[in-house]
């Protein structure tokens, strides 16, 4: 059996094209705020901002680089056929500047007090990709 094969009939699983202009400069040390200047559509360079933001305590900050990074990642979702549900498999390395920002969106927004988003976010994140949401705690 394949691995997301659904036995009920529902939506494949969506695989983002892979874009390893931002994972090569940020894995080379480009800071993150580079790379989304030159990559404006990248979940992961938000997503690495959000990160940042959120290590040094500016939460407000890292809401907002995550919100960016989550639409960001809808918008490339929906344009590779996404019907606003299914599987976003972490293990397509393409997908995980998407789920990235759907964690920190979670994570910030509960540091906010935005306890509805934060519970939409992160059982949105549990049902795109189980796996996402444990590695990403």
């Amino acid at each position: 059996m394949a691995i997301h094969e659904n036995l009920l009939g529902g939506p494949p699983p969506t695989h983002l094209p892979d874009d390893p202009g931002p994972r090569e400069l940020l894995a080379g040390g480009t800071s993150a705020a580079d790379v989304a200047a030159k990559y404006p559509t990248s979940s992961l360079a938000w997503a690495r901002l959000a990160d940042e933001a959120f290590e040094r305590g500016s939460v407000v900050e890292s809401y907002a680089y995550a919100r960016t990074g989550y639409h960001r990642g809808l918008d490339a979702l929906r344009r590779n056929g996404w019907k606003g549900h299914g599987p976003v498999p972490w293990e397509h390395e393409p997908n995980r500047g998407f789920l990235r920002a759907l964690h920190a969106l979670a994570r910030a927004a509960q540091a906010i007090g935005e306890k509805e988003e934060y519970e939409r976010c992160s059982q949105f994140l549990k049902d795109s990709s189980p796996e996402a949401a444990e590695v990403l705690g």
